[in-house]
């Protein structure tokens, strides 16, 4: 696991960005896992920027979903899906074509988790995976003590999430579905390269247990530490109580440039 500390989100953002850049010249076609939240805005700007300005070309791009919400009427202006296309395909101007995730409108919820799974792996895979954090720890909607090998899946979210959440719903906790349909970790560890970015001193507490504590199911997050290629970029607040944060800084700024993020 690289951990990388920026000086802000927008520095943050502008890194990725640049990782997703350099993931599009290589591989055009690539499928881009992107999340939803406040921490990942910066990205999408800076990636929508880059596109604008003709430094990038990701018209040939896909996008997939991290998770949904169950049981929001379709068309609900913060259904995941929504969310997306508002975000991240409209700005990089991208057509629907483009993007997959899963049904959470679906009358058998079951058998679209699988019918999800089944389509990334049929997609050829997941190339580049943003990820957030939640204060407890969890990665799409994996919460504490999810399984480890865990596939995309219904989940219920715990009462922390549905408060953190509650913002995006005019601060309604009721308003706040209790079921989202998400990757599993282990389908999340299927991407080639998960990216995590953590910004603020909310997220330092749940940074360090992914970073340096033990890897277990309490902490889902801490599954990254398994992957072969796996990034975290926080900034300095959410770095905060990194007792390594000395040598991650050190490691970093000695990394050869041709190695890329």
């Amino acid at each position: 696991m690289e951990v990388v500390i920026v000086p802000d989100a927008t520095a943050g953002g502008e890194l990725i960005a640049e990782a997703i850049a350099s993931l599009l010249s290589r591989k055009p076609d690539a499928l881009l896992g992107v999340a939803t939240g406040s921490t990942p805005l910066p990205v999408y700007r800076a990636l929508a920027a880059k596109v604008s300005s003709g430094a990038v070309d990701a018209s040939r791009a896909r996008i997939c979903q991290l998770d949904e919400y169950v049981g929001l009427p379709a068309g609900h202006p913060e259904s995941y899906r929504s969310v997306v296309l508002r975000e991240v395909v409209e700005p990089l101007g991208l057509s629907e074509a483009s993007f997959m995730g899963p049904d959470g409108s679906a009358e058998d919820v079951q058998a679209a988790c699988q019918a999800y799974d089944k389509a990334l792996a049929d997609a050829g895979g997941v190339d580049l995976q943003l990820l957030g954090i939640g204060t407890d720890g969890h990665i799409g909607f994996n919460e504490p003590c999810s399984s480890l090998a865990s596939r995309t899946r219904i989940k219920t979210l715990t009462e922390q999430t549905r408060i953190d959440n509650a913002r995006f719903f005019d601060d309604d906790i009721e308003q706040v579905p209790h079921h989202v349909i998400t990757q599993g970790i282990g389908t999340i560890l299927d991407a080639r390269h998960p990216i995590l970015l953590a910004t603020g001193e909310g997220k330092a507490d749940a940074v360090a247990r992914t970073v340096e504590g033990p890897v277990a199911s309490i902490v889902p997050a801490s599954a990254l530490q398994l992957h072969p290629h796996a990034t975290v970029v926080v900034d300095e607040a959410a770095a905060s109580k990194l007792k390594l944060a000395d040598y991650f800084r050190a490691t970093y700024a000695a990394k050869p440039q041709w190695q890329g993020l």
